[in-house]
C-alpha cells in the first residue's frame, strides 16, 4: 500500500472505507461512516444519539453542520491529486426540520464547482426516504505543496 501522502484524494478515501487507514477521530464524537465515494461525490451514514442534544432536547445544530461538512469536504478531497489538501473556508447549513435522535441519516456531499484555488461543493442531510433534514454548501481552499 502506498504512504497516505502519496495517494490521491479519491486513494486516500478508498484506504480509509476498506480500514487501511483510521477514521478521523471525529468520528468518535459525531457518530459517522464513509460509506461510498467516488470521483467529486461522498456519503456518511450518521446518528444522532444522546450525546448530541441540546439543552431543550432537540439534536444540536451542531451535529447536521459536522456531518455535513464532512460529506462536502471529503467530496473536495476525492478530486485532489496526491500531496494536495483543502480546507473549509465557508460553511453555510440550512435547517429544514428537527434533526431525528436514534435514526441513521446520510450525509451526501458533491462537488459542484472545483478550480485551482477553491472548490463550491453542497451537502444533504436525508433518510432512507430522501426527506431532507438540512442542506449545506461549502466553499474549501485547495492547499497545493
Amino acid at each position: 500500500m502506498k504512504h497516505p501522502k502519496e495517494m490521491t484524494g479519491l486513494e486516500f478515501l478508498e484506504a480509509m472505507i476498506a480500514g487501511h487507514i483510521p477514521r478521523a477521530s471525529i468520528s468518535e464524537t459525531i457518530p459517522m461512516d464513509l460509506v461510498e465515494i467516488s470521483n467529486g461525490h461522498a456519503s456518511f451514514k450518521v446518528k444522532a444519539d444522546q450525546r448530541h442534544l441540546n439543552p431543550l432536547g432537540g439534536v444540536h445544530g451542531g451535529f447536521a453542520a459536522t456531518a455535513l461538512d464532512s460529506a462536502t469536504g471529503c467530496a473536495v478531497h476525492t478530486t485532489l491529486d496526491a500531496g494536495v489538501g483543502y480546507g473549509t473556508i465557508d460553511l453555510n447549513v440550512k435547517m429544514c426540520r428537527p434533526i431525528p435522535k436514534d435514526k441513521e441519516l446520510l450525509a451526501i456531499g458533491s462537488v459542484i464547482n472545483l478550480s485551482k484555488n477553491l472548490a463550491i461543493s453542497e451537502g444533504k442531510l436525508v433518510d432512507e426516504d430522501g426527506k431532507l433534514y438540512a442542506h449545506a454548501t461549502a466553499t474549501c481552499m485547495i492547499i497545493r505543496p
